[in-house]
């Protein structure tokens, strides 16, 4: 029992070393991109649609961000094993977005947010804070979270211009791979989070959104 607030400590420092690193650079990932395949990018020389692109492509990437940091947080505190083990695959797959998505702004000649050291931050504790708050609530936390994630995917594809092949396919893929892990925390127990909770939930990733997209 000693050694755990130490096992902790350690890896809550082992977290934040990765985690603050791939918040300013473009992460190794383990799958290759799904626009790998898309040899001719029909944006590229339309410098508004690039723009345009990039500055979602950047509010995507603030997402993953944050999703990789709240799967690190919630694995920290995990009561399960099997819970734990699931974060950290979990955690995995947001970091090979972090890589899709970075690659795809330096297509467009974009950036990534100026605010992602704060929103990395903010989601570790909120990570932690749901992991604490036990298994149950921890999976409804990241189940009701990957629901938002999917619409507010589904919502960019919508925004995106038809000919960025490039960006579709990748947002697609993010899609899908979302949809998995709500499905994963709702197949391991996820206990429904209350309406309010919700509401809040999708009224903070709305300031999110609309201050990554700008900043």
């Amino acid at each position: 029992m000693q050694h755990k607030p130490r096992d902790f400590i350690d890896q809550l420092f082992s977290n934040l070393d990765q985690g603050l690193r791939n918040t300013f650079t473009k992460p190794d990932s383990a799958r290759p991109s799904p626009a790998r395949d898309k040899t001719i990018d029909p944006i590229a020389d339309n410098d508004s649609l690039k723009r345009y692109a990039a500055s979602l492509m950047r509010v995507n990437h603030v997402g993953e961000v944050c999703a990789q940091a709240l799967y690190q947080g919630q694995a920290l505190t995990s009561r399960s094993p099997e819970v734990k083990a699931k974060m950290h695959a979990a955690a995995e797959e947001e970091i090979d977005h972090l890589n899709w998505c970075y690659e795809r702004i330096e297509q467009l000649d974009g950036r990534t947010s100026y605010l992602n050291p704060l929103w990395y931050l903010g989601s570790l504790a909120i990570g932690i804070g749901a992991g604490i708050a036990g298994d149950k609530w921890s999976l409804g936390f990241l189940a009701e979270t990957e629901h938002q994630v999917v619409a507010h995917l589904n919502s960019h594809l919508d925004r995106l211009p038809e000919e960025d092949i490039v960006s579709r396919s990748i947002i697609e893929q993010m899609a899908i791979d979302e949809a998995e892990h709500a499905a994963m925390a709702e197949d391991n127990g996820a206990q429904a989070l209350p309406p309010l909770v919700k509401s809040l939930m999708r009224a903070s990733a709305k300031v999110m959104t609309t201050l990554s997209e700008k900043i």
